[in-house]
């Protein structure tokens, strides 16, 4: 089950290289003539993540990957890329990831005003402005995404949260059981915040911070005093404005591309 995960997550990565053949960016690896290139990795990671890994998860990621490519290469040979359902679940796949590419560039782009987040604020007032929470938060510091990912999937399964502590953090607070104390939605560790609020009690989520990655929990809450502000709902404002713009920006999209199309016909 550890390895099928790995294998999902490395899934966009042999279709970058596939397609790269030998290029000349800096090679990770190479199975029977194919070639796994470090560009390939960071297009779909990113460089500052690639950078963040230390060495030993480097060469993790690499042997998946190979593995992941032995076993594409052998359902190649005995001819299961010729299967017509295969072919039509990749060109899917292939059309979403473009697509999705498409919407997030066009997202990016979405200027918010500070008049657009005040009237968002006031319009939402009372919402806003209930009691403010803070979470405690339990945690385990791991170096890379590949290990916050495994921790998890073993949480889920059923691991004891003060063991995964004591076994795979790598800082000093795991001899407070990785208990960080409450935090805020303006404090400093706002990020462990925002990931709880969408988590129950005692669930196990991801967030990274500092190109450091971290697997926690809330084990508690309390109202604070007094009421929250527009300050502290800066950038949730903003982002709830931008998520309300992803249909917006989906259909207009669609009607500049429809206007430049005639090409379209439904049987």
């Amino acid at each position: 089950m550890k390895r099928f995960l790995i294998f999902l997550i490395l899934i966009p990565l042999l279709l970058l290289a596939c397609r790269k053949g030998r290029d000349n960016s800096a090679r990770l690896a190479e199975v029977n003539g194919e070639v796994l290139t470090l560009e390939a990795f960071q297009a779909v990671f990113g460089v500052e993540e690639w950078e963040a890994l230390p060495l030993d998860a480097r060469k993790r990621f690499v042997e998946d990957w190979v593995n992941l490519t032995l076993l594409a290469q052998s359902a190649d040979q005995q001819g299961l890329n010729k299967d017509l359902a295969l072919q039509q679940k990749i060109n899917f796949a292939a059309k979403k990831v473009k697509a999705n590419a498409l919407i997030a560039q066009r997202l990016a782009e979405v200027q918010v005003s500070e008049d657009q987040l005040f009237s968002y604020f006031r319009i939402h007032q009372a919402e806003f402005q209930k009691p403010a929470v803070e979470y405690q938060i339990q945690r385990i510091q791991v170096p890379d995404k590949l290990t916050a990912e495994r921790v998890l999937m073993q949480l889920n399964q059923g691991m004891d949260f003060d063991t995964a502590v004591s076994r795979y953090s790598t800082e000093p607070l795991k001899d407070k059981k990785g208990i960080m104390g409450f935090v805020s939605v303006a404090s400093a560790d706002s990020s462990f915040w925002y990931k709880a609020r969408d988590l129950q009690k005692n669930e196990p989520g991801v967030v990274s911070k500092a190109q450091l990655w971290y697997v926690f929990r809330y084990t508690d809450q309390r109202e604070m005093e007094g009421e929250a502000n527009f300050e502290d709902f800066r950038a949730e404002i903003k982002r709830r404005i931008i998520l309300e713009k992803q249909e917006e920006v989906y259909q207009s999209l669609l009607r500049e591309i429809k206007a430049q199309t005639r090409e379209i016909y439904y049987y």
